[in-house]
């Protein structure tokens, strides 16, 4: 989750400046702030809907979207198109995050705090790892940010095959409690 939406959020203004060939201010108003807004309006909206909504399908819902949107941010030959893909992967990654705190603590409820310090290592490794890789790929493609945010798209592939791959498990030890904490 981490890697996800830490990605696009570091790569997405020199993305829009070197790799769309948009003005930079431009590419930070619609890249960065837009992503930022987009990822405000999903935790917003869960924050306010989600008791009314199944956690699981929204979170795996938002992982074949965050797909789709690294997808056409690194192949659509528009600027355009792949600037607005970039800012509702934002859209798509608010609740990834929140969430997957959400479905482990109540999928191993015996986790506690070695839980949530396995989770928040996860994330900083993340955080860290695939903006990182995002830069060396996109290196090794002669400063290629497509194919780099192509690379990438690995890491909300992954997320989604594991919680799709965990279903069983997610929502047969933790299914009460995760209807319950909505």
């Amino acid at each position: 989750a981490g890697a996800s939406e830490l990605s696009i959020s570091q790569w997405v203004s020199a993305f829009a400046e070197a790799g769309l060939s948009i003005p930079k201010a431009t590419g930070d108003i619609f890249g960065t702030c837009f992503f930022a807004v987009m990822m405000w309006l999903s935790r917003t909206f869960y924050g306010k809907f989600g008791k009314d909504i199944p956690l699981y399908p929204f979170i795996v819902a938002s992982g074949v979207l965050c797909i789709m949107c690294y997808f056409t941010a690194s192949m659509s030959p528009n600027p355009v198109l792949s600037l607005v893909a970039c800012g509702i992967c934002g859209l798509s990654v608010g609740i990834m995050w929140p969430g997957i705190y959400s479905i482990a603590a109540s999928s191993i409820s015996t986790g506690g705090a070695r839980l949530y310090a396995i989770l928040a290592l996860a994330g900083d490794v993340g955080c860290g790892g695939g903006p990182g890789m995002l830069g060396v790929v996109s290196g090794i493609f002669n400063d290629n940010l497509r194919a780099g945010i192509f690379a990438a798209m690995i890491f909300p592939l992954l997320f989604t095959i594991i919680l799709i791959s965990f279903r069983k498990y997610i929502l047969g030890k933790g299914e009460k409690a995760i209807e319950n904490s909505n």
